[in-house]
């Protein structure tokens, strides 16, 4: 019975208390009530709170109530402050309320007007202070005080450092002090949390905590047909610590400004510890509106950003209002707005993957070909570009050629059944409409058609490199053409349809051309490619040798030489290139050293299933001291398959 008696005395006196602090909020309220409605208002809120309180004292359960508090400045003012107070106080209460994020468009004028009452209501609302009617009473005061460390604070972050964290009495390192311009001083409309400028602050005697800092974003093209207002230009200017956003404002609301004509505002809240001797580097950046008038003429639309003030506390809790003056201090850094799109840039380059030249193997009859994957290449996006996308079309030219060795006159259409071009794992099949399509191809003459490839609406996304390839399937000889027929493709941006944001028709350049190649019914098998130089003793003349295997399957393979001991480099089936001072004094000959062949006017023979292994001889000899210098040869291809074997160098003197 004590224990309850003691229990219940002492939620008695808890409740009178409160009971009494309530009713000495009434007369404020009730003088801050303009209304009949009001003050009845005002009355119901604070007998509801009674019964609260009654409540629980006839609830033998104890009961907590929870409210989530907003970080706002420490500077509380002593309460009651109501509506036609003046003084320090009111000026400490309409800070406290700027730093919470509350909108007080006059600013702290020391007048506590409708704005003030507005304000501190929204709080009130917003941190579980009833009733939120505008009065700040000794409950309110309560709660801000408690409203300085945030509710939500997670004691194991070690990003949050308290002040009694700080050691010693440190102040801003003032030479250390910088505002450093982006790395990139164009900014695009629409673009998200690009960078401004870089600010770096340190400490010195001592760490310190920053907790707010101020700005001002001007015009900085003044004269020019552009934006002048700031909050038509920006969304938002936020500040980033390694990565981590550590503040914001809302930069699109002309109210939130000290002062709208020059364009100050305050980010409040940082928390931002710098320790004693350490750089702190703060990245600022802004996100742009997505329409900035000047944006699409050079330098139009240029802004400066400039650092105007600090407000940090040292380890004893005291706090230090720094402004920066321009000079010595920092000075002001300049971005310009570019319209959306003036970055998009598309290339067309080379890729190392794409086939080397060779023989492809056709049908006898009128069967297709396989499909082969003829010319690889690449299209990179750049980095600064937005994503691009395909308003139509892709074209590639294919290009046959007849060899001189022939006897027929084929048109393209007789020799290519189908192209396809694979972007980003989309295959399309190409159309045709050109004319040359079905013009016959003279011996030693050539025609490109030009495919075209549907793939409106593929996006290329930016900073991404695309491997393409072209692909196509070839109509059998059928009696049309003959052996020795080369196919070539070539791609060229500027041809192609890839838009990008600022509605230019193609922002795609480059270009790329595919290897040779040769079309026939045979292809050899090429193995056991070996080179050696041999010189002699004199050094005055010498012979690079050549050993390889040729096997067949499925067909015979037939090597076109003039005969064994002269060899044409430049015309036969066996094709080599010589280097050097003189490269007409090396002569060439071909000697099969094993295996299954036969030679007859001017050919070599393998039978299907059977191979043979030969060695070309390319002999040098010296004439005179114009032919001294080294000598290298390379083994291009073999019956059509690419070798590009090379050499070592063998040096002759006369």
């Amino acid at each position: 019975m004590t224990t309850i008696a003691k229990d219940f005395a002492s939620k008695l006196a808890v409740a009178f208390v409160a009971i009494a602090m309530i009713f000495m909020a009434i007369a404020p309220a009730v003088q801050a009530a303009e209304t009949t409605e009001d003050l009845q208002a005002t009355i119901n809120d604070l007998l509801a709170q009674v019964a609260a309180l009654q409540a629980g004292m006839d609830d033998d359960t104890t009961t907590t109530t929870t409210t989530t508090t907003t970080t706002t400045s420490c500077d509380v003012p002593m309460a009651p402050l109501t509506m036609g107070s003046t003084g320090g106080g009111v000026t400490g209460l309409q800070n406290a309320l700027i730093a919470a994020g509350e909108s007080i468009a006059a600013g702290a004028t020391g007048y506590f007007g409708g704005q003030t009452q507005a304000a501190l209501a929204s709080w009130q609302a917003k941190n579980g202070v009833a009733p939120a009617v505008g009065y700040y009473g000794p409950i309110t005061e309560a709660a801000m005080k408690a409203a300085c460390v945030p509710a939500d604070e997670d004691e194991d972050d070690e990003d949050d450092t308290s002040s009694d964290e700080l050691q010693g009495e440190g102040t801003l390192d003032d030479s250390e002090t910088d505002l450093d311009d982006a790395s990139d001083d164009s900014i695009m409309e629409g673009e998200e949390d690009a960078e401004l400028g870089t600010l770096t602050l340190a400490a010195q005697d001592g760490d310190i905590e920053v907790s707010r800092l101020g700005f001002a974003l001007a015009d900085d093209t003044l004269g020019t047909v552009n934006e002048s207002d700031v909050w038509e230009t920006f969304e938002t200017i936020s500040l980033w610590v390694d990565g981590d956003m550590i503040g914001e404002f809302a930069a699109d609301d002309e109210d939130n400004y000290l002062d709208e004509d020059d364009g100050t505002f305050r980010i409040s809240g940082l928390d931002l510890v710098l320790p004693e001797d350490e750089e702190v580097e703060i990245v600022i950046a802004g996100t742009v509106m997505g329409a900035v008038d000047g944006s699409d003429t050079t330098d139009a639309a240029d802004w400066s950003v400039d650092v105007t003030d600090v407000r940090y506390f040292d380890a004893d809790g005291v706090a230090t209002d720094e402004e920066f003056t321009g000079g010595d201090d920092i000075t002001a850094v300049v971005v310009d707005v570019v319209e959306e799109g003036v970055d998009d840039d598309a290339e067309i380059v080379s890729n190392s993957d794409t086939p080397d030249a060779s023989t492809l193997q056709v049908d006898e009859d009128d069967a297709e070909s396989d499909e082969f994957d003829v010319h690889v290449f690449t299209i990179e996006v750049d980095e600064d570009s937005s994503d691009l996308e395909f308003n139509d079309e892709a074209y590639v030219d294919v290009t046959v050629e007849n060899p001189s060795t022939t006897t027929l006159d084929p048109a393209v259409e007789d020799v290519i059944d189908s192209v396809f071009l694979t972007i980003d794992g989309e295959t399309i099949e190409g159309d045709t409409d050109d004319a040359d399509e079905d013009d016959a191809i003279n011996q030693s003459g050539s025609e490109t058609v030009t495919y075209s490839f549907d793939f409106d609406g593929l996006t290329l996304d930016a900073d991404t490199d695309y491997d393409a390839t072209v692909s196509i399937v070839f109509k059998g000889q059928d009696g049309v053409y003959e052996n020795g027929m080369i196919v070539s493709t070539s791609v060229t941006g500027s041809a192609w349809e890839v838009e990008g944001l600022a509605g230019d028709a193609n922002v795609l350049t480059g270009a790329d051309t595919s290897e040779d190649m040769t079309l026939s019914l045979v292809v050899p098998e090429i193995t056991d490619v070996t080179a050696e130089t041999d010189r002699n003793e004199a050094g005055d003349a010498g012979t690079i040798s050549f050993e390889f295997t040729v096997g067949a399957d499925e067909d015979n393979v037939v090597l076109g030489v003039v005969s064994n001991t002269a060899v044409n480099g430049g015309t036969d089936d066996i094709r080599f290139t010589k280097t050097g001072t003189d490269i007409g004094i090396g002569v060439a000959s071909l000697t099969k050293t094993s295996g299954d062949a036969t030679y007859a006017s001017g050919e070599w023979t393998i039978q299907d299933g059977d191979e043979a292994t030969f060695v070309l001889d390319v002999n040098f000899t010296t004439a005179s001291s114009g032919d001294n210098g080294t000598y290298r040869v390379t083994l291009d291809t073999i019956g059509g398959v690419e070798v590009d074997e090379t050499s070592a160098g063998m040096s002759l003197t006369y």
